[in-house]
């Protein structure tokens, strides 16, 4: 199947409707008592997000290099919309203070008020609004929530495949990411680096690669 069918049988949304349409009767003759005009009815699918299996991961330039980090519980659902795949929903919730760099001093310092606020604000969300195609790309439109502060993202991204799950289900995979501002969220902490400049940027990749399941 080419990855273009895959793209619109799932992270576009487009699957087979249910139902069916009785065969019309001849011109001018009533159809029969019994015979039932069945309209076509759309079917949502709920596909769970596989966190084992996942990864959403974040890079921010440190002085001259970056530092990668990850987060490392969170969950999430797609909801495919049979008739519509651009009314196709994406909710992701992520535990804040999960989050991970590999240097414990570090990660204690994102989880205080000085970056993400965990004791106040335990949570981040995305939740998509609607989805655009472009080829075997798509577009995701939503709302990101970072310690309470919500503003709208788009992320970019592509399907990488669709195979057999355990029990007759379905896994896919797609890979999606977006750049944004920390400050727009209040994570505004920094501190002047030796020889002028600062610790840290100010904007973030933030990156998805998601593995779900059919449920």
């Amino acid at each position: 199947m080419p990855i273009s069918s895959l793209l619109a049988a799932v992270l576009l949304f487009v699957a087979a409707p249910a139902g069916s349409v009785a065969t019309p009767a001849a011109a001018g003759v009533a159809p029969a008592p019994d015979s039932v005009q069945v309209p076509r009815v759309a079917l949502a699918e709920t596909w769970e997000i596989d966190a084992n299996h996942s990864e959403l991961s974040f890079r921010v330039r440190h002085l001259v290099s970056r530092v990668r980090g990850s987060f490392k519980v969170w969950k999430g659902t797609i909801v495919t919309d049979a008739a519509n795949w651009a009314t196709g929903a994406i909710d992701v919730t992520i535990d804040a203070s999960s989050i991970t760099t590999n240097n414990d001093r570090r990660d204690e310092h994102l989880r205080s008020a000085d970056f993400f606020d965990v004791a106040t604000h335990p949570t981040l969300r995305f939740v998509s609004t609607r989805i655009e195609r472009t080829g075997d790309t798509a577009k995701i439109h939503g709302n990101l929530t970072i310690r309470g502060v919500t503003k709208p993202v788009v992320l970019e991204g592509e399907l990488m495949g669709i195979a057999p799950a355990a029990g007759g289900k379905r896994r896919v995979g797609f890979e999606a990411s977006t750049t944004i501002n920390r400050m727009d969220y209040g994570v505004s902490w920094n501190r002047g680096a030796e020889g002028g400049g600062v610790v840290l940027g100010d904007e973030v990749q933030v990156t998805m690669v998601i593995a779900a399941i059919e449920k």
